[in-house]
C-alpha cells in the first residue's frame, strides 16, 4: 500500500473526511513520527509496533571491483519492531 492508497482508504472508511483533510491527517501522523525520531525519542503505537533509532558504528569495507579499502561512516538508522497484536493478526 502506498501513501496515496492509504489516504484514499481513509476517505472511503470515514465518509465525513474529504481527500484534502485525509491527506493532512496522514501527513501529520508521518511527520510526527519523523520529528520524534529526529530528536531521539521512541514512538510506540500499542498493538502495532514501535519505531526507534539504531546507531550503526563506522567501519571499513572493501570495494568488490577494485579491492580498495573504503571507510563507511557511522550513521543512524530507523528501526521498526512489530507489536504482538500485529504479529498475531498477520499470522492467523
Amino acid at each position: 500500500m502506498t501513501k496515496s492508497e492509504l489516504i484514499e482508504k481513509v476517505v472511503q472508511t470515514h465518509g465525513m473526511l474529504n481527500m484534502k483533510v485525509s491527506e493532512a491527517l496522514v501527513n501529520t501522523v508521518f511527520d510526527s513520527i519523523e520529528d520524534a525520531l529526529k530528536t531521539g525519542d521512541k514512538v510506540e503505537i500499542r498493538g502495532f509496533g514501535s519505531f526507534t533509532i539504531r546507531e550503526r558504528s563506522g567501519r571499513e569495507a572493501r570495494n568488490p571491483k577494485s579491492g580498495e579499502v573504503v571507510r563507511i561512516p557511522a550513521k543512524k538508522t530507523p528501526f521498526f519492531k512489530t507489536g504482538k497484536e500485529l504479529k498475531e493478526r498477520v499470522n492467523c
